[in-house]
Order: C-alpha cells, then structure tokens, then sequence
C-alpha cells in the first residue's frame, strides 16, 4: 500500500484529511472519481497530473473512475469563464470521448478502471427530476463561486443553464456513490457540491483532493494549446523529448513532483545531485526518458535522447571548443561569473545582459536565472549567442 504522502504527493489541498485517513485504513477498494468533459480531441502533460494520481491510488488497491462528461459537456463547463461557453455537438463529444480513453489507459490501469459516461444517469432523467436537482441549491450559493460573481458584479450575462453545471457534476458523485474526487484547484467549488448533495442523499461525503494546474513550458502560465506552452501526450517521441528539455531547471522539479511515478525518495537523491554538482541536463534527461517511455513505449526515451544530443552537436557545437577547468569551493560559482572567466562575457554585467536576452545556454538549454549556481563537480557547455562556446569543469578545493 502507498503512502497518504505519496498518493497526494504534489497535491495543492485534501479536503477532509482525517476522512481520507480512515477510508485508506478500511479493507473495502475505494472509488476515486475523476471527470473530464470532452473538450478537444487530445490530452496534454497538464491533464495527466490528475490521471498520474489515479493510477497511484488504483496501484494502492482502489479503483478509479474515469467519468466523461458527454451530458456535461452538452452545457458547458462555465469555470474561468467569462463569457458563456458554447456547449460541444453531439458528433464532437463522441468523437472526443473516444479519443480521451484510448489516451487514458497509456496511464491507467484498464483492468481496475471503470469507464463511465454521465449521460448514463442524465439521460433518463425527466424535467421533473432536473427540478428537483435544482431544488438542492440557491443562486446565492452559486454567486459564491468567484467567475459567478465576477461576471454578475461586471454585468456579463450567465444562462440559466450554467448554474446546473455545479449541480450535474455533483450529482455524479451521488449517481457513482464516490468516496474521493478529484479534480483541478479551479474545480472546488463544483466538487464542494458533490459532498453536499451526497450527505443530502444520504451517502457519506466524498473527499476532495485538488491538483494544481501544471505550468507549460514557458513556465508562467499554465499548460493550454491555445498559449503553445503545451506538449501533448500524441506528440512524436522526440518532439516530446525536446519540448520537455526546453522546461527550466527550476520547473524540472515540478514536473518531477507532479508527472513522474519515481518515489519521493529517489526524487529528492537527484536534487541532493545537482546540489553537489551533477549537470541538471543529465536529470532532465531521466525525466524526459521516463515520459516519453511511458506513450511511446519502452526503449523510445533513451532513442529520443541520443536524437536530442546529436541534432545539438551536429546544429550548434563547433568541432573544437576551448576547455576551462577552475577550481571552486563549496559554494560553486555563479553563471555570471562562470561565463566571464571563460572568456565568453567581458565582464559580469555583460553576462547579465546576455542572460536576460535569452542568449546564453548550458549544454544547449537557454539558461534564464542570473542567479544560478554552478556546484563543484559541475560539467558542461556554455555558449553566448551563436558562436561563443566554452566546456567547462569545476572542481572543488
């Protein structure tokens, strides 16, 4: 049995922790509820966060839920939104539901996965019995919700029907009698709801646990095809393998945290690593091996890794490139300063600058913190601009 640690590793808020505790100590499998409205027709690193988390939990003995929205989807998840959203075409929603389990079970466990479609329930509902749903909540309630109440507070409009969405998704829970749901942090409200109709309906509330919503490449907003931060999980394996070394070092360790199935453990023993000195592109690389193994299968990250090193020795680096060993102390020596003592800046201030203009890279990685530290034992390829290379080996003293 896992942990409560690591099967909420990286989770932003549990919601009732002492409930979670006491479900987990039972010897019944739990159900852990998941949704997704079919939107579009392919998945992305950012909606794996939460798929990464039900495997967890369907490893530990429970069983996960995988719910597609085919009725929701028909409203249109207002969440975020601004403006009202246009519900999906009923050609859209099966074509994309199709799609999104044929995506999933790259993750999921198929064996301990149910695969359900709310329209199971919804769809034998009568208008009688939509009423009485909408009887269980007040638009009071609703204009709680912070777009609800920016949109009234600014004087865009919200249909009638949006009010029914939190109302749908709860009722979900009730209809699958869930012990845990889970979703993004921007989904509380509407998994708030699913606790309260199921004590109204006499079940024992679900717990919620919420996800953070992973940063795309760019590593400011959060991963979305519309910004072109986003690597999809359909992406061929070296395109995959290259976005995935574009990621900062700093944005490393959450992906690590959030899309990696290594232990916390093992994940903490590389970061002690690049603490003490080993390149953070070589652990970059074990992260992209992971990912791209896991939808291209076996053997395709390593194959897309010695992709990645070739296309940058063969695109970039000179055949000859001048070599600077230098000693360092414990406390390693800066990028500003690493730079300019191999000759590549002619002074710290204009390092700074080049860092700031995108134009300095280690081992073909755009370098972007001017504060980062080299650690003794550190190796690798500086480059300035397009011409100006330096291999660099520090060593302690």
């Amino acid at each position: 049995m896992s942990s409560i640690d690591e099967l909420t590793r990286g989770a932003a808020e549990v919601i009732q922790v002492e409930e979670l505790t006491q479900r987990l100590a039972g010897q019944q499998p739990l159900r852990v509820k998941v949704g997704f409205d079919p939107t579009a027709p392919d998945l992305h690193l950012g909606h794996t966060v939460i798929i990464n988390a039900m495997r967890r939990f369907q490893d530990a003995g429970h069983v996960a839920i995988f719910l597609i929205g085919d009725f929701t989807g028909m409203i249109g998840d207002p969440t975020g939104k601004n403006v009202t959203r246009k519900p999906l075409s009923d050609a859209d929603i099966r074509a994309n539901a199709k799609t999104y389990a044929d995506q999933v079970f790259k993750i999921l466990d198929r064996s301990a996965t149910e695969v359900r479609f709310n329209s199971e329930w919804f769809g034998k509902m009568s208008a009688a019995d939509m009423i009485r749903l909408a009887s269980n909540h007040t638009v009071a309630r609703m204009l709680e919700r912070d777009d609800f109440d920016k949109r009234y507070t600014t004087g865009q409009p919200i249909a009638i029907h949006e009010f029914l969405y939190p109302l749908v998704q709860g009722h979900d829970s009730v209809a699958l009698a869930a012990d845990i749901e889970m979703g993004g942090t921007d989904q509380k409200f509407n998994l708030l709801v699913g606790r309260q109709l199921q004590a109204q309906a006499g079940q024992q509330p679900q717990v919620i646990i919420t996800w953070p919503l992973l940063e795309g490449t760019d590593g400011v907003q959060k991963m979305s095809k519309s910004l072109g931060n986003y690597i999809g999980i359909t992406d061929p394996a070296d395109e995959m393998f290259g976005k995935l070394m574009s990621i900062s070092d700093e944005l490393m360790w959450r992906y690590f945290e959030l899309l990696s199935f290594r232990p916390t453990s093992d994940i903490e023993q590389l970061q002690k690593a690049v603490a003490e000195g080993r390149n953070p592109r070589d652990v970059k690389f074990e992260l992209g091996i992971e990912i791209v193994d896991r939808f291209h299968g076996a053997g395709a990250g390593a194959s897309a890794r010695d992709a990645f090193i070739a296309r940058f020795r063969q695109g970039e680096m000179p055949d000859e490139i001048p070599e600077k060993t230098l000693p360092v102390g414990a406390e390693g020596l800066g990028i500003a300063a690493a730079l300019t003592a191999c000759g590549l800046t002619a002074s710290n201030s204009e390092a700074f600058r080049m860092i700031k203009s995108g134009a300095v890279k280690i081992d073909g990685e755009r370098v972007d913190d001017r504060a980062k530290i080299l650690g003794p034992g550190f190796k690798g390829v500086l480059q300035v601009g397009k011409r100006k290379f330096a291999r660099l080996a520090l060593i302690a003293h």
